[in-house]
């Protein structure tokens, strides 16, 4: 039944993900690419739409993911399996133990995990950044450049190190996206 495989996947990713919703992307890729539920395409296109709405990206996530496999029922579950962990931990947290960062032992297993939730989010980026300006696949795949996605890649990075330089501030990350948006439809959809 896809409801309950939507909820005890989002459940699993929802219970054993640190670092909050960039630290669940590796997960849900890959559980979501096992079950053969979107493309990579797809997924990377979802991470853009997920990033680019209000809302935590882990939720938009699950609930896209659960609306494009089983509808409105189907995101319902998928968002509940994701934020049901998170909502217990800390409810419990909360009721049990007043200064939970003061123990010796919870310090020491977040400080194992910091670099873990690094690890993943900067395996994730890698990823990413391969498959959409590379296509890359697999290892066995050969490489082959989106020459439109590089040049978009470096007009964001020099837009964004001109504007830090003039400014003395990051540029924002809704103009960022509004920018790539801009550049997308004109690489994409005006020049052949």
């Amino acid at each position: 039944m896809i409801y309950l495989r939507l909820f005890l996947t989002f459940l699993e990713i929802g219970a054993f993900s640190f670092g909050g919703g960039y630290g669940m992307i590796s997960l849900i890729r890959q559980k979501v690419l096992e079950q053969g539920w979107l493309s990579e395409e797809e997924f990377l296109n979802l991470i853009a739409v997920s990033e680019s709405t209000p809302g935590p990206i882990a939720v938009n996530m699950a609930t896209f993911i659960g609306s494009t496999q089983a509808g409105i029922l189907g995101s319902f579950c998928a968002t509940l399996g994701a934020i049901l962990p998170s909502f217990i931990i800390v409810l419990i947290i909360t009721a049990l133990v007043s200064n939970f960062l003061k123990y010796s032992g919870v310090k020491a297993f977040l400080g194992g995990v910091r670099p873990a939730i690094i690890a993943l989010i900067i395996g994730t980026s890698v990823t990413m950044f391969a498959s959409v300006i590379f296509d890359f696949k697999n290892f066995e795949s050969s490489l082959v450049p989106d020459f439109k996605a590089l040049a978009i890649f470096f007009m964001l990075r020099v837009a964004s190190l001109f504007y830090r330089k003039l400014r003395k501030k990051s540029l924002s990350a809704i103009m960022m996206i509004v920018f790539s948006g801009v550049l997308g439809i004109f690489a994409y959809g005006i020049l052949p």
